[in-house]
């Protein structure tokens, strides 16, 4: 009997342990892999890695295309129960500025999200993204900030832009001009990596 107990405790143990070792990928159709082959996205690309390197942990991707942050925020707080990830990816806001959101709305809305992963002790990673020109300069940089200053004030890692070092190679991007192609899906988890590992060894640690 006393053996019993202790499988079951231990299997108990075991199960807790893989489930806090998740990284919630949470974006839109970025990080969905929005006209890519089937695996190749930056988010499978990082699951590859993860396995390879640190098989502790696992990634799930609840990335919806077309998503906001409006959108974003209503559905986290279910993904977060299911899931209770260790690290959250953040990665919205895009379609947001894409539709000329109001600033103090993305703003307020990423907080929000930021807040609901803190109640379930999720790290969180805050993924940035700039707009296209034609939107208008003093829009584009009131809107490249929000990434920057918001994880300043609320003190959670960031990576200011996703597509750093490829932004205006036209080569890197389908023909509708916003979705990354196969290409460039490893530059853009090359600049994630750097911000998100130190993240998967603290956690680790606690």
């Amino acid at each position: 009997m006393l053996k019993i107990f202790l499988f079951l405790l231990l299997s108990g143990s075991a199960g807790l342990t893989h489930a806090a070792a998740t990284i919630l990928v949470f974006g839109d159709s970025i990080s969905a892999g929005y006209g890519l082959p089937r695996d190749q996205s930056w988010v499978d690309l990082m699951r590859a890695r993860l396995r390879a390197e640190r098989p502790d942990y696992k990634v799930v991707n609840a990335s919806v295309t077309g998503e906001t942050t409006e959108g974003g925020k209503r559905r986290l707080r279910a993904t977060l129960e299911q899931h209770r990830p260790r690290i959250v990816v953040l990665e919205l806001g895009g379609n947001d500025g894409l539709r000329g959101a109001r600033i103090e709305t993305i703003r307020a809305n990423l907080a929000a999200m930021i807040a609901e992963c803190r109640k379930f002790d999720s790290e969180v990673l805050l993924v940035g993204m700039n707009l296209p020109p034609n939107y208008g300069s003093d829009y584009g940089e009131k809107f490249r900030l929000v990434f920057e200053t918001l994880a300043k004030k609320q003190r959670v890692a960031v990576v200011p832009f996703l597509f750093e070092g490829f932004a205006t190679d036209r080569t890197m991007f389908q023909p509708d001009g916003i979705h990354p192609v196969t290409a460039a899906q490893a530059k853009m988890l090359d600049n994630i990596w750097p911000v998100l590992r130190p993240l998967i060894l603290r956690t680790l640690a606690k």
